[in-house]
């Protein structure tokens, strides 16, 4: 009788999984508070980045979290303004203004829509683990060189507060992991420099926070196919790199939890939550994988109801909270950011053993994903270079794979050529120069019982074979091929004459 309960959410409205037990609700609550608090000084960074008044990216955040947390098809993920987004529309903004980076932000919103309505997730498969694991690392490695310039040229007191919330952190989840240990970090250390009167940076010195709620609107910007043609490019930029990095950080965030999530419903999400975003005159954003490790690996959040505090709160913080939070030091954000870039870092990845039992083609698939990453400040750029890498790799191994050995019948009027592997642009190329033409008799047979025809270079290099052979007055007869192979040799074949 049990077993139609797990569908009735689906069909029927039911107590939602974070009202199900008090300790799932106080996680929750908690890590929507510390992801908030760590939200801040980031979406204010991005928007100088951006080169846009703090309130921009602020405002992005705040609509992308409580959006996305009804639309998206991953729970726990947090989304807001993002530094990948930043780098994209960064250039737009100097050039054209606010008015174009927010209408921008609206197009991007919609291509996703497009894109996810057209089933762009389903692509993500395509991405191998080495790419993964590479994406991962170099995260890791931008987060942390994000921290850098926090701890260069600053009063000398910085060190020992970020070491000191660096300790609170490692140590205070030995004591209880009731609450969230980033959270204690800010809390303990700006008591203590506010109580102190020690001088050191604050996020009040990122900018000034806003005192009030976004408002919606149009764009100021004229209606014009010139308008269009100026965002599109930029859009279509940005809806790009946060489909990718949307994508790979809910992948991260099913292997984590060990649960599966709807791609095609997050990609539309994203596009929804950034046209949302666009009208209330925000920056735009997509999945943030630094947050979402704070919220799902650190604080042990797995409900939509984090990610929707973590946007209430920030807003909440900023507007009520305003000089309290001004007054927490810089450095308590950047210990947490370091923890965060030390807990994404995939450091077996790196262990010596790992790295003798890995593949060559692997490791070398990894390094380039994070060397493009880490030279490009582009997470996109460096998945694309990472995977194209891959495919250059398999391709390589899989080329090898295709062998051609010819036996001669006794009496000599045929030899009988047997193919084995699998024929594809990269291993059909030497294919051509693998048959001995002078001086086979006069009959020639290709046996392809045990090879597999993949390509339109495939059926190219066949044809090649067989004018070769004609030329010098002899006959070939194809055999053994299976059914997709005939299909496509019967096709193509003949089609490419004066192709080689």
């Amino acid at each position: 009788m049990s077993s139609p309960l797990p569908a009735a959410p689906k069909f029927r409205l039911s107590k939602p999984d974070w009202l199900q037990s008090p300790k799932v609700l106080r996680t929750e609550v908690l890590a929507g508070l510390v992801v908030a608090l760590a939200l801040i000084p980031e979406a204010i960074s991005f928007s100088i980045i951006a080169g846009v008044d703090p309130s921009v990216g602020l405002f992005a955040s705040f609509t992308m979290a409580v959006v996305i947390s009804v639309v998206g098809g991953r729970k726990a993920m947090i989304s807001a303004a993002t530094g990948a987004v930043a780098l994209v529309i960064a250039p737009l903004n100097r050039e054209h203004g606010l008015g174009y980076l927010v209408a921008c932000v609206i197009l991007a919103g919609v291509f996703q829509m497009i894109l996810g309505a057209l089933g762009v997730a389903k692509l993500m498969r395509f991405v191998p683990r080495s790419v993964m694991v590479g994406f991962v690392n170099a995260l890791a490695i931008l987060i942390f060189m994000a921290q850098v310039p926090e701890m260069h040229d600053v009063p000398w007191a910085v060190y020992p507060l970020i070491v000191g919330g660096l300790s609170l952190m490692v140590l205070f989840p030995k004591v209880t992991k009731v609450i969230p240990a980033p959270l204690v970090s800010i809390v303990i250390l700006t008591v203590i420099t506010v109580a102190a009167g020690i001088a050191v940076p604050t996020v009040g010195d990122k900018g000034k926070l806003p005192s009030s709620l976004p408002v919606p609107g149009l764009p100021d910007v004229p209606f014009t196919m010139h308008t269009l043609t100026v965002i599109a490019p930029y859009a279509l930029a940005m809806a790009l790199v946060g489909l990718m990095e949307s994508m790979m950080t809910a992948k991260l965030v099913d292997d984590i939890t060990d649960s599966h999530s709807d791609k095609t419903r997050e990609a539309v999400g994203q596009g929804v939550a950034n046209i949302v975003t666009g009208f209330f005159g925000g920056m735009g954003g997509c999945a943030m994988i630094g947050q979402t490790m704070i919220n799902v690996k650190v604080s042990g959040a797995r409900t939509r109801l984090s990610t929707f505090l973590a946007g209430s709160f920030l807003m909440v913080l900023c507007v009520v909270f305003g000089p309290v939070v001004s007054d927490i030091p810089m450095a308590a954000l950047v210990a947490v950011m370091i923890m965060v870039s030390v807990g994404t870092f995939d450091w077996h990845s790196i262990a010596p053993r790992t790295l003798k039992r890995m593949p060559l083609g692997e490791v070398v698939v990894m390094l380039v994903t994070v060397v493009v990453v880490v030279a490009t400040h582009n997470l996109a750029i460096g998945v694309v270079v990472g995977s194209v890498t891959a495919m250059v790799v398999f391709a390589k191994r899989v080329a090898h794979m295709a062998n051609v050995s010819g036996v001669v019948d006794p009496d000599g009027n045929q030899v009988v050529y047997a193919v084995t592997g699998e024929l594809f642009f990269a291993s059909s190329n030497d294919l051509v120069y693998q048959f001995d033409y002078r001086n086979d008799p006069d009959d020639v047979v290709i046996d392809l019982s045990e090879a597999h025809i993949w390509d339109a270079s495939s059926v190219a290099a066949l044809d090649a074979i067989e004018t070769k052979y004609a030329q010098r007055g002899k006959k070939v007869t194809i055999v053994g091929l299976n059914e997709p192979s005939a299909e496509m040799h019967g096709r193509l074949a003949g089609q490419f004459a004066g192709s080689h």
